[in-house]
């Protein structure tokens, strides 16, 4: 009896998916596509009827698709397991034209994870393919090609022969360079802040408890004050010399912090860089392994985390229920929330189609399989890991306080207001678990200093007063991670194109990375 063909992108997940099917089935991998619109021409035909684009097989797979044309005839049916994507869609119905599969014998299956359950549910519910998602992923091919061929012969003649531009690829180069002119046209401002020292009248030094308030405003205005340069800094200090200070007003609330969404791409790339120093292309590749398969000891291949292409923040409502019950044995009922956290992500343009990238089970923390994995590995599994668990945790709780302070009795007879804030995390939640990295490293934690236990009246001792200049600050050079976030916030690239822009706008020298941030070259601001 002949042996069923399954056909995958690549020879890690063919062993994987082989390995759930059993023996009745032989899975082979395409290498990716097979092919595509011819190179040194054109490749589009454009008339009244729309466009017409010839495909012809990529001269390096001409043996793959021969030897996947043989393995189909001989087998009972062909399933294309290509991603479950456009760009797999798109893969799957460039397979069946290349090799000629008996349409009779095709069958679609897609899974977003590569589980035994999965697999077999895929298996028992396979579909047609989907032409709209294929006309779709056609589309954008051609618009690259027809973008590339238009754009690239204006870059030789004004610029130097050969350059290439691209449809995305252009627009991020863009943002580069707007940005950096916008540095280059920034004038800073300068201001001054007024620190004061503050503590308890009366408390003996070892009781004592310093805290800082900053000069926020005259008594009764409550626009922040203006403090231009040295001069008007050195006026405010020596008005505030001798002045008495005393407790206005105290306000104490009690503030949370909810988690972030499991990961999208975007999201992930964003976050891998922020806290691994990966680049969005190596994040894909180590991403693109975890989802592939890896060897779990006794559960040998095994796909770890979801389909990495995704701008969907859906979960599937049994990985949910696992990750609660995970959370409430490990850290107790209180960590987890009292109903289920759904999130919406709203990108541009979004497809939505798929899950968000989580473990394929919570229950593989990453300790437990760390001995299987590569150091780069293990490293975004836990963050992937961490994001699940803590995207369905409780929140963090924190007791805030803030103070206002009166100094009174100045040499002008003025009367200051100066503020200070506290905020101490009395819970913890999902911050047991995880953290979310901030782009900048201005002031991304919740938590600030204590303040001492305060009263309205209280007399404070001034310990000392002091002043420090500053300049407003141009905008940051972008970062991988914030330039990723800026075009999807413009809806600029989809989940498969960020990791390829990254890497094609530094390989052809348009942009350098300087301490992680993108500086466009004299070319890339020619381009």
């Amino acid at each position: 009896m002949a042996k069923d063909l399954v056909i995958v992108e690549s020879p890690a997940k063919a062993r994987t998916v082989g390995r759930f099917l059993g023996d009745k089935y032989e899975a082979l991998a395409s290498m990716g596509h097979v092919r595509d619109l011819p190179k040194g021409k054109m490749g589009v035909e454009i008339d009244e009827k729309g466009f017409h684009a010839t495909y012809t097989v990529l001269p390096d797979k001409k043996k793959i698709v021969s030897e996947l044309r043989k393995a189909s005839k001989a087998a009972g049916t062909v399933y294309l397991a290509t991603d479950p994507d456009r760009e797999g869609e798109a893969i799957s119905w460039h397979l069946i034209n290349a090799i000629k599969i008996d349409p009779k014998k095709v069958k679609r299956v897609v899974f977003h994870e590569i589980t035994k359950e999965a697999i077999k549910e895929a298996f028992d519910h396979p579909r047609e393919l989907d032409q709209n998602l294929v006309d779709a992923q056609q589309a954008r091919r051609i618009l690259d090609r027809l973008v590339g061929y238009r754009l690239s012969p204006v870059l030789w003649g004004k610029v130097r022969r050969g350059l290439s531009a691209g449809r995305v690829q252009s627009v991020a180069l863009r943002l580069v360079v707007d940005r950096e002119r916008e540095i280059g046209a920034f004038q800073p401002v300068e201001y001054w802040t007024i620190d004061a020292n503050l503590a308890k009248h009366g408390d003996s030094a070892k009781k004592r408890i310093e805290f800082k308030a900053g000069l926020h405003s005259l008594k009764g205005d409550k626009k922040k004050m203006d403090i231009p340069n040295g001069d008007r800094s050195a006026e405010l200090t020596s008005d505030l010399e001798g002045a008495v200070y005393a407790v206005s007003s105290v306000r104490k609330r009690e503030t949370k912090s909810k988690p972030s969404a499991p990961f999208i791409t975007s999201t992930m790339q964003q976050e891998a860089w922020r806290k691994l120093r990966y680049t969005a292309r190596r994040t894909m590749q180590v991403a693109q392994q975890l989802y592939e398969g890896m060897e779990i000891g006794d559960e040998g291949l095994v796909g770890l985390i979801t389909y990495m292409r995704t701008d969907s923040t859906t979960v599937a409502e049994a990985a949910i229920k696992e990750t609660i019950g995970y959370i409430k044995s490990k850290y107790g009922a209180e960590y987890a929330p009292g109903s289920v956290r759904v999130y919406t992500k709203k990108v541009k343009g979004a497809q939505e189609a798929h899950e968000a990238i989580r473990p394929t089970s919570v229950l593989r923390a990453p300790e437990t399989v760390r001995s299987y994995l590569k150091n780069d590995q293990f490293k975004l599994y836990s963050l992937v890991w961490q994001r699940m668990v803590a995207s369905q945790m409780s929140d963090a709780l924190f007791d805030s306080t803030t103070v206002e302070i009166e100094a009174s009795s100045t040499k002008s007879d003025t009367q200051y207001q100066f503020r200070a804030r506290g905020s101490v995390l009395k819970f913890p939640g999902f911050r047991t678990v995880y953290m979310e990295s901030a782009d900048e490293p201005a002031s991304q934690d919740e938590e600030t200093p204590s303040l001492p236990e305060l009263a309205k009246e209280d007399v404070l001792d001034c310990l000392d007063l002091s002043k420090e200049q500053h300049f407003t600050q141009p905008p940051p050079r972008f970062t991988e991670a914030t330039l990723i976030r800026t075009m999807e916030d413009k809806g600029i690239g989809r989940p498969s194109t960020y990791a390829p822009i990254m890497a094609t706008i530094l390989d052809r020298d348009y942009v350098l990375k300087d301490q992680g941030r993108f500086t466009p070259t004299k070319l890339g601001i020619a381009v």
